[in-house]
C-alpha cells in the first residue's frame, strides 16, 4: 500500500471521523481504499462529489455514494442545550475529535471550530440536550 496514495485519498475525505464508512475514521478508510479493500462509495459526508474525486485518484469507474450508509447533508455542528445538560460526560466520550469540553456534573460546551458534525454525540446523550445546527449558522 502506498503511503502517498493513502495521503491523497485521506485529504479528499471530509475528516468527520463519523464511522459511517464502516472504518474507525477517515484515515483507516483511506488506507483500505489504497490497499484495494474498500470501495469509493462508502462516505455519506463526502457525498457523490467525494466518491467522484476518490474514483479519479484511484482510476476506477465513478459511482454515487452508497445511500444505505447514510445521506449526504450540509456541514453541521453540535450544540449543547445548556439548560438541559446534566454533565454526564457521555458526549465527551463519544466525540472522536475532542470537540466537547466540560467536567463531570458540569455543563458541556462544543468547540465549534473543532466539531466535524459527525453526530456521534447525539445518541450518546441520555437527556437529548444536543442539537445539530447548520455549520453556516442557519439552523
Amino acid at each position: 500500500m502506498s503511503s502517498s496514495l493513502t495521503e491523497r485519498l485521506d485529504r479528499l475525505l471530509p475528516q468527520t471521523q463519523c464511522g459511517q464508512c464502516g472504518y474507525a475514521g477517515c484515515r483507516p478508510y483511506a488506507e483500505a481504499m489504497a490497499a484495494g479493500q474498500a470501495d469509493i462509495d462508502r462516505c455519506p459526508p463526502g457525498g457523490d462529489a467525494g466518491a467522484l474525486a476518490l474514483s479519479r485518484v484511484l482510476g476506477v469507474p465513478a459511482k454515487p455514494h452508497d445511500r444505505s450508509r447514510g445521506e449526504h447533508k450540509p456541514a453541521m455542528v453540535a450544540l449543547v442545550v445548556e439548560a438541559d445538560c446534566i454533565g454526564c460526560t457521555k458526549c465527551i466520550q463519544a466525540c472522536p475529535v475532542d470537540a466537547i469540553i466540560g467536567g463531570s456534573k458540569q455543563m458541556h460546551v462544543v468547540i465549534e471550530d473543532l466539531c466535524t458534525g459527525c453526530e456521534l454525540c447525539v445518541p450518546a446523550c441520555p437527556v437529548d440536550c444536543i442539537v445539530m445546527l447548520s455549520a453556516a449558522g442557519d439552523a
